[in-house]
């Protein structure tokens, strides 16, 4: 929908003049791509001096489903950007795209509630969650409905200028950011975009599996290196120990179960990887700053 990309670069550039505003020093760069027969070229470009080397990809909603051959010749192109720290987002009907390059496998995602068993059956090892407005897995988000590029433009305007910006913006579009999931977005915005492709293959395995029941070993077997390399180039890439960059994606988690599960917190203690239910509360409580019971009041579904 050609709507939602104009739609998508005027957020973008109001949050530019609200940043500047605020005197922040930063701006989104917004550039629009198209399959053509001799490849993906750019269209448009806000930057056109710039190298090409964009942060994250937005793929627009559709009214319809696409089908497999119209998705494939953009897929080797979303996979190169991925495995080189790009994160993916879809809107509505987009998702088919990201699964029909096999990014979403073994994913949850999000589409349009009408599309939801189509989608499910064409990519069975795709968990698709149709209930849900919006799902942020790190380096892959999904966004449901077709106006839900404003959800996914929040979120990003979040995620790159930080909650001011994202609210002062939403307020200028008369859109409120409480009623529309504000509460959860993440506060976790793994870094990507580093450079170290073995390092990013290690982060895209531990979001796909949720860094379930694996240690620095398993992290150092993955990138194929000696355990205090791994460390050291982990720590320079992402700005965390393996320990915490797991215990972060777990707690991620472990806040979309106490939102949208009525789980008990023992349960989701073991379902997103701890033995010891003690020691996710404790865990859950460093990173949050609230218990899992007082989280779940805060925020779950019935709250």
């Amino acid at each position: 929908m050609v709507s939602a990309i104009y739609g998508l670069s005027d957020l973008f550039r109001i949050s530019n003049q609200i940043a500047t505003g605020h005197g922040v020093n930063k701006q989104i760069r917004v550039s629009q791509w198209q399959a053509k027969d001799d490849g993906i070229l750019k269209s448009a470009d806000t930057h056109p001096e710039l190298p090409n080397d964009p942060h994250h990809i937005i793929l627009p909603p559709s009214m319809v489903m696409p089908a497999p051959e119209q998705a494939r010749p953009v897929s080797r192109w979303l996979n190169d950007l991925h495995t080189r720290g790009t994160t993916v987002c879809s809107v509505c009907a987009g998702s088919f795209v990201l699964a029909e390059a096999g990014l979403l496998e073994g994913r949850t995602s999000t589409t349009h509630w009408s599309f939801a068993k189509d989608m499910q059956a064409r990519y069975p090892n795709v968990k698709v969650d149709a209930d849900r407005m919006i799902i942020d897995d790190g380096d892959i988000i999904t966004a449901g409905g077709i106006m839900a590029w404003t959800d996914l433009g929040l979120k990003l305007v979040h995620r790159i200028m930080g909650p001011t910006i994202m609210l002062d913006t939403a307020r200028f579009l008369l859109v409120d950011p409480s009623g529309r999931e504000q509460r959860f977005y993440s506060n976790f915005s793994p870094q990507l975009h580093h450079g170290d492709t073995a390092i990013l293959k290690v982060q895209h395995w531990l979001q796909a599996n949720g860094a379930k029941h694996v240690g620095v070993m398993d992290m150092a077997h993955e990138a194929g290196m000696e355990e205090r390399t791994f460390l050291r180039r982990f720590l320079k890439a992402t700005g965390l120990k393996p320990t915490e960059y797991a215990q972060q994606v777990r707690v991620g988690k472990a806040r979309e179960m106490l939102e949208f599960t009525m789980q008990n917190v023992d349960q989701i203690a073991w379902a997103v990887g701890y033995e010891d239910p003690g020691a996710f509360r404790k865990v859950f409580h460093k990173v949050m700053g609230l218990t899992p019971g007082d989280y779940r009041a805060r925020f779950g579904m019935g709250a």
